[in-house]
């Protein structure tokens, strides 16, 4: 499809503008230079390094491979908010209650996640899984977002390694959604959505990156940024807990692969933000879930032009011009 086209994604119940044509016409924009990734193994500035104090004058202690604490700075408090907030149709606010843990992903600050090898990878998984199910635990924790921001061009503060886990009072918009639409898929159909799109994405074989055993990464059919991916497990589970012993091993993998594919398209260290989507933790099985991991990477042309959500996207809708399909052929060529 090289013409303008809408395309739907089932999964937010959302369009994209597709505008094939425009990836031709010349940039004169911004640009953005990208620092050369010449870290140290060890930063004494850095509060995430090992053995070095936080800016609460904790000491970070000298850990060895992951390590996970309460973020210093959190978006999210755990305490009950005894402030009044409005409730009417046209002023209403809630207080939030959440917890913010941070984790470092390795004690070395020179390295990224494409740059450790799948051993060291499956601890981060393995935290995940931890710190989900604990945090989930909490009565009044109703989901657990598992993030990672990676590089300064998407607002990341700290170059050290390192994700962040969000676990909060309700769930939020991109969730939510997701929630409804799989719900209302599995209700009409018995199978999850994934599970069949999915199935149709191994059929077609346009927009596959790399696969293993259990875990599948695609440019999504609907995807937004320019280089958008998703890893998706080809068993439907519905959290990561649910996951296999031998599942965590392969998706640490996949994990890896895939941010050794931008780092090689890109010749640099890729910037992203990433998540991972998944059921609840209100208690209820949620059949309808497929657990996924979606990547959102900025850089558009090469490593230097970024792209921004400015004019029709924040007024009107989404749009790209690169199509899914010829991202997913150049991202298979790295």
């Amino acid at each position: 499809m090289d013409t303008p086209h809408r395309r739907w994604n089932p999964l937010t119940a959302s369009w994209v503008l597709v505008s094939p044509h425009r990836a031709k016409r010349p940039w004169q924009g911004q640009t953005e230079t990208l620092a050369p990734d010449n870290r140290p193994p060890h930063d004494p500035a850095c509060y995430l390094c090992a053995g070095n104090v936080r800016a609460n004058g904790e000491k970070t202690p000298d850990y060895q491979d992951v390590f996970v604490f309460t973020n210093d700075f959190a978006a999210l408090l755990p305490e009950e908010s005894i402030e009044a907030m409005p409730n009417t149709d046209l002023f209403k606010a809630q207080a939030e209650r959440g917890i913010c843990r941070v984790i470092c992903f390795s004690p070395r600050h020179d390295l990224t996640i494409p740059q450790m090898d799948t051993a060291a990878i499956r601890k981060v998984v393995d935290a995940w899984c931890h710190e989900y199910e604990t945090l989930g635990a909490h009565d009044f924790i109703q989901y657990v977002q598992i993030f990672e921001n990676k590089g300064a061009v998407m607002g990341c503060s700290n170059p050290h390694p390192h994700g962040q886990i969000w676990a909060q009072e309700h769930i939020p918009d991109e969730p939510a959604k997701k929630q409804a639409a799989q719900s209302a898929y599995y209700e009409q159909h018995g199978t999850t959505l994934l599970s069949d799109y999915l199935a149709e994405e191994m059929r077609q074989q346009v927009r596959i990156i790399a696969e293993n055993e259990h875990f599948v990464a695609l440019v999504p059919f609907w995807a937004v940024w320019p280089f958008e991916t998703m890893i998706v497990p080809r068993r439907a589970v519905a959290r990561i807990t649910d996951l296999t012993d031998v599942e965590r091993t392969h998706f640490a993998d996949m994990y890896r692969v895939l941010t050794q594919i931008y780092d090689r398209l890109f010749a640099t260290s890729f910037p992203y933000s990433a998540g991972i989507h998944q059921a609840p933790t209100d208690g209820t099985a949620h059949p309808e879930w497929h657990l996924h991991m979606a990547f959102y990477p900025p850089l558009l042309r090469s490593a230097t032009v970024k792209k921004f959500m400015v004019g029709y996207e924040m007024l009107a809708n989404p749009q790209r011009d690169i199509t899914p399909e010829k991202a997913a052929e150049i991202l298979r060529h790295a």
